[in-house]
């Protein structure tokens, strides 16, 4: 609650400053052009990266938006002359927008969008198909607003790493140098901590785990041999350490392995996507084109959400996708805006 309170903090002193108003609980309405623009305007010329946040209500009192979009703004600045054009755009798709506070704050000081008309019934048959549709509307927006080369698609409880930007620039320029995102559909910068063990049915990362094993457990045999003196290679010993070593990395997360990765752009893990999740996605102008066709064409259902439905596209297109590891992202949400209704019920704890 403290990061949210401190956001909520960070913006009403961004629009105080700019506008020379004292705000003390204040109130904004949602605005369709930012009152006091936060971020330069951008010199003529394609956008290169526009970054949209999809947001809905939540929990108020962890301005969960507000967090995010902090963030970015932060690595933005950071990141310095080669994020001079890179834009944020606030995508409010809850159905009374109005009532969206930290949206409409944002919508002063931020290019913004909404969905819904103020009052318009929901017609999507189910919440996995309106939150489909919202994405869908969220990338449609982007590409209709900025024409930009990436969008990053970000859901409002994904707050950014320092690194996400460095990771932006390794995928574009140096890894997928000659086609964008190599062809492929998209590029995922998060996939849940608790996916990414060696014992996930993955058989990349099962290569990984015997690799790892194998080389920390010659390393380990190594040392022994120059430690105790021992003057023949035993196998027998070495795949002892190597089992020892790949039960130790096991116990220890691969999430936590991944995490050495951040010292250098060129270490950054990039592989075949996985079916879950979507709180940070990136496309390329063509692939968001053909995202939009393939969401139009496929209604999504319990058990069958964005994420799966997407996944199942690629294998039924001949698509290729991509997840970049370690995340790029910090998933900070609590609750799931899709296991329970904002109106309704309390949405459930993840």
């Amino acid at each position: 609650m403290q990061q949210g309170a401190d956001a909520l903090e960070y913006f009403h002193q961004s629009f105080s400053q700019i506008e020379n108003k004292a705000l003390y609980n204040a109130t904004f309405p949602c605005t369709k052009t930012p009152v006091a623009p936060i971020l330069p305007s951008v010199p003529s010329g394609r956008t290169l990266l526009v970054v949209t946040i999809i947001t809905t209500r939540r929990q108020a009192e962890y301005h969960y938006l507000l967090q995010v979009a902090h963030s970015f703004l932060k690595q933005i600045s950071e990141c310095g002359p080669n994020c001079y054009d890179v834009r944020l755009l606030i995508c409010n798709v809850d159905l009374y927008p109005a009532s969206h506070e930290d949206a409409c704050l944002l919508s002063q000081l931020l290019s913004s969008v909404e969905r819904h008309v103020e009052g318009q019934e929901d017609d999507s048959p189910n919440i996995f198909e309106r939150e489909k549709q919202d994405y869908a509307f969220c990338l449609s927006s982007t590409l209709e607003v900025f024409n930009p080369e990436y969008v990053l698609l970000i859901e409002d409880d994904a707050v950014a790493e320092a690194e996400i930007f460095s990771a932006f620039f390794e995928l574009v320029h140096v890894r997928f140098s000659q086609e964008p995102l190599g062809g492929g559909l998209y590029t995922k910068l998060y996939h849940p901590e608790r996916l990414q063990g060696y014992l996930n049915p993955e058989p990349m990362r099962i290569l990984e785990w015997f690799g790892l094993g194998s080389l920390t457990g010659l390393a380990l045999n190594f040392g022994y041999t120059l430690l105790f003196y021992q003057l023949r290679f035993s196998w027998r010993q070495f795949i002892a350490l190597a089992l020892y070593s790949m039960l130790m990395a096991e116990l220890f997360g691969r999430h936590y392995i991944l995490e050495l990765r951040r010292i250098l752009p060129a270490l950054y893990n990039v592989v075949p996507a996985t079916e879950c999740c979507t709180p940070a996605m990136l496309f390329s102008e063509s692939s968001a084109r053909r995202t939009l066709v393939y969401l139009d064409e496929l209604t999504c259902k319990a058990g069958y959400a964005k994420d799966t439905a997407l996944y199942r596209e690629l294998g039924r297109r001949g698509e290729r996708a991509w997840a970049l590891e370690p995340n790029m992202v910090k998933h900070v949400g609590l609750f799931s805006t899709l296991r329970g209704s904002f109106d309704n019920t309390e949405p459930q704890l993840l």
